[in-house]
């Protein structure tokens, strides 16, 4: 969907040093095999799918990410997730590291939606998200031509390679890091590793307590290292962005907490996951209760949350909204939004029928044109 170009300035300027994160490619050239690598467990049960706390760390840890590299990789792990089939959790973006609690599904249950006579037109419309048109119509042209020649078996082991990239943990977090690398090495200027050795992985049931508490603690991982009082206010986590108002985001906290995946609200699951955090967070003192010893939400808060059953004003719930809206935003009445798309239109692509969206966790009437979740606002 083509969407409208950015007004504030600063907001232009931003998704100038971005050009590049989406852009659509053709395969990954060479396929490196893993060997020799960190000693790795994988759920291969009879599950319909695994959870996996996955993290992973620049070279030394020396290399720090600024924030327009951190909303960079945060774009490419969704984007990524979306293209393998796999869903995040949630997750959170660090100075030089970042942790995903990732949901893996089956991949033979997940493959079935390719079946059937229309199953190879469904399956490049979902190689949509990440190549080009140009790209896909040259996969078309070279599949034809195989199966014109009689190399049907080579066509249908073209079509297989594909589909062996899907629901793959090792290959999705391999192209994460690769597909950002090649941004981040152009932007700074650098030429080299990135990434120190492979990523860690811990395999994680995916209910219950284990996989609440694994979730938290990456939501945590801001509040601990001291960088902020509270993980609402830190923009580069699951927590943060589920607060923002984005349905990917809510849709994997409820899953964290066996809630329906629209729960968020309807079935409380935001509230007893921000007393979550603020129960499981708590900073730790020494025995003689006068200095911290393990970083966290201070013991007046924790309690104040716990006491309000983790509920957010209206007011906290606008600003948290409001905070991750630039790039070009109306914010206003119903009335006001439509007008002002209607006079832009053309900036939109013709999918796009309606302007105004209502902040959802607003108990206001507000409508906002276009919500991105980029750069606080206060």
């Amino acid at each position: 969907m083509k969407i409208a170009q950015p007004s504030d300035p600063q907001a232009l300027a931003l998704e100038e040093q971005l050009v590049g994160v989406n852009a659509k490619t053709g395969l990954y050239p060479g396929a490196r095999s893993w060997s020799g690598g960190r000693f790795r467990i994988l759920g291969k049960g009879p599950l319909e799918s695994y959870c996996y706390h996955v993290m992973s760390r620049t070279c030394g840890g020396e290399v720090l990410f600024d924030e327009v590299e951190k909303e960079a990789l945060r774009r490419v792990i969704w984007r990524m997730a979306e293209f393998s089939g796999i869903k995040v959790v949630t997750y959170c973006l660090m100075g030089n590291h970042f942790h995903l609690l990732a949901e893996v599904p089956n991949r033979a249950a997940w493959l079935e939606r390719f079946d059937g006579l229309d199953g190879e037109a469904k399956l490049f419309e979902h190689l949509r998200i990440l190549y080009s048109r140009a790209y896909l119509g040259l996969l078309r042209d070279e599949l034809a031509d195989l199966r014109a020649r009689g190399m049907t078996v080579l066509a249908d082991q073209r079509v297989a390679a594909l589909k062996k990239r899907f629901c793959d943990l090792s290959l999705f977090v391999k192209e994460v890091k690769e597909r950002f690398s090649r941004w981040f090495n152009k932007r700074r200027g650098r030429r080299g590793t990135l990434w120190m050795d492979r990523f860690k992985s811990v395999l994680v049931e995916g209910k219950g307590e284990a996989l609440r508490t694994m979730a938290a603690y990456i939501d945590l991982n801001p509040v601990r290292a001291g960088l902020v009082k509270d993980p609402r206010d830190y923009r580069w986590c699951g927590y943060a962005e589920a607060l923002g108002g984005s349905r990917r985001a809510q849709r994997g906290l409820c899953k964290a907490q066996g809630k329906p995946v629209d729960g968020w609200k309807s079935a409380g699951a935001a509230a007893a996951y921000r007393c979550l955090l603020h129960a499981e967070g708590r900073e730790v003192k020494d025995a003689q209760n006068e200095n911290v010893v393990k970083r966290g939400v201070s013991v007046e808060s924790a309690r104040a949350v716990i006491a309000e059953k983790g509920k957010l004003s209206p007011a906290e719930l606008v600003r948290l909204r409001v905070r991750y809206f630039t790039d070009g935003v109306v914010l206003g009445s119903k009335e006001f939004v439509e007008g002002i798309f209607v006079a832009q239109r053309d900036r939109f692509g013709p999918k796009r029928k309606q302007g105004a969206r209502r902040m959802a966790e607003s108990d206001a009437a507000f409508y906002t044109l276009r919500t991105l979740r980029v750069k606080a606002l206060g």
